[in-house]
């Protein structure tokens, strides 16, 4: 079998002297000694199997500075000891860098969220405030299959613009919600990455219509303002009741990701073998299990922790503190590689998905 990046990145440390089977005191002091901007990524993975405060004095370094791929290593490692009793000592973030006079007028703009429906779509809305009076708006239609299904920038009057929203919430029966405008121009710019080539004629001038409201480079990635804004209150494991929250309740896979597995549950429920009710249920543990492992593992994982990540967000700021605090942990458990098949509500949720489809 061909080697894996992971198993790459772990042979170099070994091969730099690093013993994971060494006193966490040794095992620490190796990977400071060995340290380097190339193995970071695989140090904070290390750091997540040494069950020792330093390790998570560490890592709790590691994670101010740190961005991207690093950080989210740096989260599941802190995650692993969280779940063996280890607390992170909070460490104060590093300074943000100076702004630049374009970066300090960008600072005007301000966003609204829509919820995200049961199809994975949602409104968003980048707006800045014109000097000579009103707002431009940037609209933005953002579909989780399709990418950006359109945009839009016009010019509205505050009163035009508020009347506006207070129809389209009308119309929709949901609650629009302010929040950081990075977030939104990092989903817009992410939704116009993954949509089809075929389907951009519809948003292809979509950079242009953005140059119209801020300089700021194309973000690639951003480090979740849920988190920040949650800081430490966020439990291990999402509580149960996170299904019961609309946007969670609603949230409906597509075909292709659950019709395997609703159809081998279909297909088991129709064998000729008679199975007593102890042999139905392992049955069914082992394709739920399966799903669990499968859905919320690579590119599909990420999808996923990023809309948990969104959801709690868009509770967060329409006041529903608990079930923002339930959908970081379920984001975070994601990110952790966690074992999905032991938390209740991933159990749950998988469950009332198969149920709807059968």
């Amino acid at each position: 079998m061909a080697k894996t990046r992971t198993d790459s990145e772990d042979a170099q440390l070994a091969a730099a002297g690093f013993d994971p089977s060494a006193t966490a005191a040794q095992a620490l002091g190796k990977l400071r000694e060995i340290a380097t901007p190339e193995n970071e990524v695989a140090i904070a993975r290390a750091l997540g199997n040494i069950p020792d405060a330093g390790a998570a004095a560490m890592l709790a370094e590691m994670e101010a500075p740190a961005r991207g791929g690093l950080r989210r290593e740096i989260r599941r490692s802190i995650f692993k000891l969280h779940q063996r009793g280890i607390a992170t000592p909070e460490t104060p973030r590093s300074e943000p860098p100076a702004t630049t006079p374009a970066a300090a007028a960008d600072e005007t703009l301000t966003a609204y969220f829509s919820p995200i429906d049961s199809e994975g779509t949602r409104v968003i809305w980048l707006m800045k405030q014109r000097t000579r009076g009103g707002v431009a708006r940037l609209w933005g239609l953002v579909s989780e299959s399709e990418g950006l299904a359109g945009a839009i920038v016009s010019g509205f009057s505050r009163k035009e613009l508020r009347a506006e929203r207070e129809e389209l919430e009308r119309r929709a029966s949901m609650r629009f919600v302010e929040g950081d405008w990075h977030l939104a121009d990092f989903i817009l710019c992410e939704a116009f990455r993954r949509t089809p080539e075929e389907r951009r004629a519809r948003v292809g001038n979509f950079l242009a219509l953005r140059s119209e409201l801020t300089s700021a480079a194309v973000p690639i990635e951003i480090d979740h303002p849920l988190y920040r804004e949650l800081g430490p209150d966020i439990p291990d494991e999402p509580a149960s009741d996170l299904l019961k929250e609309a946007e969670v309740a609603e949230w409906k896979f597509s075909a292709a990701e659950i019709a395997p597995y609703a159809e081998e549950l279909g297909r088991a429920n129709e064998s000729t073998i008679v199975l007593n009710e102890i042999q139905q249920r392992e049955r069914v543990e082992t394709i739920v299990g399966r799903a669990l492992s499968e859905l919320f593992s690579g590119e599909s994982g990420d999808r996923f922790r990023r809309r948990f990540e969104d959801t709690g967000y868009y509770m967060l700021h329409s006041g529903r503190r608990d079930g923002a605090r339930w959908a970081a942990a379920a984001a975070n458990q994601i990110s952790a590689g966690a074992d999905l098949k032991r938390v209740a509500f991933f159990q749950a949720f998988v469950r009332a998905q198969l149920g709807a489809v059968m």
